[in-house]
């Protein structure tokens, strides 16, 4: 550790966990997996879940049944057809042969034991990729653009940035105890895909002239995120070369690590420290003390925001070669079909995998002469390029099948509900459905064009799950959280009334309006008043 803990002094004014992280790091832990493999589930002591967060595992729903949900840390989405494999066999072997693609573009397993660990961590160790860090009050897996380094609409190539960052952070005791999560991205899309505004810290694609050249880097931003208490993230008054990203992202996560606050939990991330010294206090004490004078802002090449999504046949900067988009329904696969994914991107290509944050997967660098062939393999007929319209933009969190915090199950509802609407609506545009099963939003509600958040209602029949609703989210230029709409809908319900929300849109749009601006133009008490009537024509 080469910090001094100044936060040590006030232990009376900690929180327990705060306390404890102060004699027993949260990668102490990586050493007692080898025993606990041996001796069994019972053997881990109560306080040492919390600690295994830090291996990127959580006691899986219910937690007496000693099953973990993993993590596999994919940085920015790079994977390899060889690391596919291994993690296909890592789920068939251990975890039932169910893969998830998570929202910061890491792989998840379920039905892990403790007696599967060494194993497991030996297999990704052998095709470098680790599930360490991606949990616990550290930095978590970098997210970006999935497409970098292929990318037409891109200003540089982020992946030996996202490299230097990995490597930086991971299992760097500097930062392993920080006040709470912390979540980094880096983009050079001109789309954002990066999510920046909901992020600790991010940077997005800039220019400024600097000696009379024009010179390419980043803008950067901090404080963001989700949550029951969510916070766009600031844009700091600064330009960033990309010599000099590794040294702001570190000062900015020291910073956190030193000023944070570590009280209360719910009150721990970065957004609530930016929240209070806003955004030009923020920057005065990162530059006094962690990394010096940085230049003034240059230009935004911020654009707009494509929300990750990626899916369909198009052309890569590189000249003969395309990318192809799949539609993952929900962000879930299965270990079959990861091995035939894996198999395709050799034949056709050079093996190469990318993983969304829309939860999709890339298949990168095909000849276009290639294309056509690969579009017939069958494991296309359901993880298709080219997926109805709104299949295509529902993104989930993984609800109450197997994460203890969620309320309602969720992946099997928004299915229900994005396979209703596509049988009964055509739709020129783009609609984005997010659904969580808890406040955590782990499934991104608050972006959502339409969100859902889980909840339970009391009927005669007795507690039944339901869903608040949420319109009108965006991130990128005039990025807003979406609104909630009063009242609550019971699951059985939700299709049918989401069906009538969004025929009121379709029927009521101008021609190619977006959902974010024709809620704007309407207005919430609108959509209220469809929810209302929607509802009722259901009793």
């Amino acid at each position: 550790m080469g910090y001094v803990a100044r936060w040590a002094d006030n232990k009376d004014k900690l929180s327990k966990f705060e306390i404890a992280k102060l004699s027993r790091d949260g990668l102490d832990v990586l050493a007692d997996i080898e025993k606990y493999a041996k001796e069994g589930f019972a053997s881990i002591p109560e306080s040492e879940f919390d600690l295994l967060k830090w291996a990127g595992v959580y006691l899986q729903k219910p937690k007496s049944d000693g099953f973990f949900l993993m993590r596999v840390r994919i940085p920015s989405g790079n994977l390899t057809s060889e690391q596919a494999r291994v993690l296909a066999g890592i789920s068939k072997d251990y975890g039932r042969e169910l893969v998830d693609i998570s929202t910061r573009q890491a792989i998840q397993f379920h039905w892990l034991q403790i007696e599967d660990f060494p194993d497991i961590f030996a297999r990704l160790d052998r095709v470098g990729l680790s599930s360490f860090e991606s949990c616990g009050d550290c930095p978590r897996t970098i997210i970006g653009n999935p497409l970098a380094g292929i990318d037409p609409n891109e200003l540089l190539d982020t992946r030996p940035l996202v490299a230097q960052l990995s490597e930086t952070f991971l299992l760097n005791r500097d930062f392993s105890n920080l006040p709470r999560k912390f979540k980094i991205s880096i983009s050079s899309n001109i789309n954002n895909p990066g999510h920046a505004e909901i992020n600790d810290i991010a940077f997005t694609p800039a220019v400024k002239i600097i000696d009379g050249k024009e010179v390419v880097g980043f803008h950067v931003w901090v404080g963001g995120g989700l949550s029951a208490k969510p916070f766009l993230a600031q844009q700091l008054d600064a330009f960033v070369t990309p010599e000099n990203v590794v040294k702001v992202a570190v000062g900015v996560t020291s910073l956190f690590r030193d000023y944070g606050y570590r009280e209360k939990r719910h009150q721990a991330r970065l957004k609530f420290l930016v929240n209070d010294w806003g955004a030009e206090k923020f920057k005065e004490k990162l530059v006094e003390e962690y990394v010096g004078e940085l230049p003034s802002r240059g230009e935004d090449k911020t654009i707009g925001w494509n929300a990750g999504n990626f899916t369909g046949v198009h052309g890569q900067k590189q000249e003969g070669l395309s990318y192809v988009g799949l539609s993952l329904p929900v962000g879930r696969f299965s270990a079959d079909e990861l091995l035939e994914l894996a198999r395709v991107s050799e034949e056709y290509g050079d093996g190469s995998l990318r993983t969304c944050n829309s939860q999709n997967i890339i298949i990168a660098n095909i000849p276009n002469e290639k294309v056509e062939n690969l579009l017939e393999e069958k494991v296309f007929q359901r993880l298709t390029p080219f997926p109805k319209k709104f299949t295509a933009f529902a993104v989930s969190c993984t609800g109450n099948e197997f994460c203890n915090l969620a309320i309602v199950e969720t992946k099997a509802r928004l299915n229900e509900v994005v396979n209703y609407l596509d049988e009964q609506l055509q739709l020129d545009v783009p609609l984005r459905l997010n659904m969580v099963g808890c406040p955590n939003s782990c499934g991104h509600r608050q972006i959502a064009d339409i969100g859902f958040q889980g909840s339970l209602l009391k009927t005669p029949e007795g507690m039944k799950d339901a869903f608040e609703i949420y319109i009108g989210g965006t991130l990128g230029p005039g990025a807003s959280f979406n609104k909630k709409l009063k009242g609550k809908v019971l699951g059985e319900d939700l299709k049918y009334v989401v069906h009538e929300l969004v025929q009121f849109f379709n029927e009521s749009k101008k021609e190619g309006e977006k959902f974010f601006d024709f809620a704007q133009r309407v207005g919430l008490e609108t959509f209220q008043e469809e929810l209302i009537k929607a509802q009722a024509a259901r009793q």
